[in-house]
C-alpha cells in the first residue's frame, strides 16, 4: 500500500505571481503527481509480490473476481482524482483528488501482481461481480457499485471551478460507497489471508476518504 502524497506545489500554496507563474506551478504539481501515481503503481507490484503463494486461488475464486473487478474500479477513482488535483478551485479537493489517485494507484499494482502470481489473466471468463452472491444484481447498466456513467465522466472532465469541486465530490462519494460494498463482499466471502488483509486496509482507508469528502461537501455547500 502506498502512503498519501502531498502535493506542495498546487497554486493556491506555491510562492508564484502572475498567471505564467500559476500555470508553471500547477505544471510541477500535475509533473510531481504523476511521477508519485508511477511510483505508487511499482510499490504496489513490489508489495504484492510479497504475498506468499502456497496456495493460488483459481480463475473463478472470489479473490480473482475482486482484484480483476477491484482494478477496473480503482482506474475510474484514479482518473476522478487526477482531474480533481489538476483543475480544482479548492485546494482540499485538490489534495483528496492527489491522495486518492496514488494511493489506489499503488492498490492497483498490488492486485495486478497477485493475479500473475496466481498464474492468472488480468481478466477472466466470469463477467463483472459474479464472484459476490448478490453481485450481478448490484449492476447498474453493467457498471459496478459507485461507478459513474461515460456521461458523468465526461460532464466531470468539462467541468470547471467550484462546480468541479462539487461534482468531483459527489462523484467520489458515491464511489468509494460502491468500492466499500464491494470490499466487503470480499471480506465475507474471501479466503486468502493476504488478501483480507489488504482488503481491509483497503476499506479503512476509503471511509476514512468518506469522512474528508463529505466534510468537504458540506463546506462548500454541495
Amino acid at each position: 500500500m502506498t502512503a498519501p502524497v502531498t502535493t506542495d506545489s498546487a497554486p493556491d500554496e506555491a510562492p508564484v505571481t502572475g498567471d505564467g507563474g500559476r500555470r508553471s506551478a500547477r505544471r510541477y504539481g500535475i509533473l510531481a503527481l504523476t511521477a508519485a501515481v508511477v511510483v505508487g503503481l511499482l510499490l504496489g507490484y513490489a508489495g504484492g509480490l510479497l504475498t506468499p503463494s502456497l496456495t493460488r486461488p483459481g480463475d473463478s475464486s472470489a479473490e480473482a473476481g475482486f482484484a480483476r473487478d477491484m482494478t477496473s474500479h480503482h482506474a475510474q477513482a484514479v482518473e476522478m482524482g487526477l482531474i480533481a488535483f489538476q483543475k480544482g478551485s479548492d485546494p482540499e479537493v485538490r489534495q483528496i483528488g492527489g491522495d486518492i489517485a496514488t494511493g489506489q494507484q499503488g492498490e492497483i499494482g498490488t492486485m495486478q501482481t497477485w493475479l500473475r502470481s496466481w498464474g492468472l489473466d488480468p481478466t477472466g471468463s466470469e463477467p463483472a461481480m459474479a464472484w459476490m452472491p448478490d453481485g450481478r444484481d448490484s449492476l447498474r447498466d453493467g457498471l459496478m457499485p459507485g461507478m459513474a456513467t461515460p456521461q458523468e465522466m465526461a460532464q466531470l472532465r468539462a467541468a470547471q471551478g467550484h462546480d468541479l469541486d462539487v461534482l468531483f465530490l459527489r462523484m467520489m462519494i458515491k464511489h468509494h460507497l460502491g468500492g466499500v460494498h464491494m470490499i466487503q463482499g470480499i471480506l465475507d466471502h474471501g479466503g486468502d489471508d493476504d488478501v483480507l488483509k489488504v482488503a481491509q486496509t483497503m476499506k479503512n482507508t476509503q471511509q476514512t476518504d468518506l469522512v474528508n469528502l463529505q466534510n468537504a461537501l458540506k463546506r462548500l455547500g454541495g
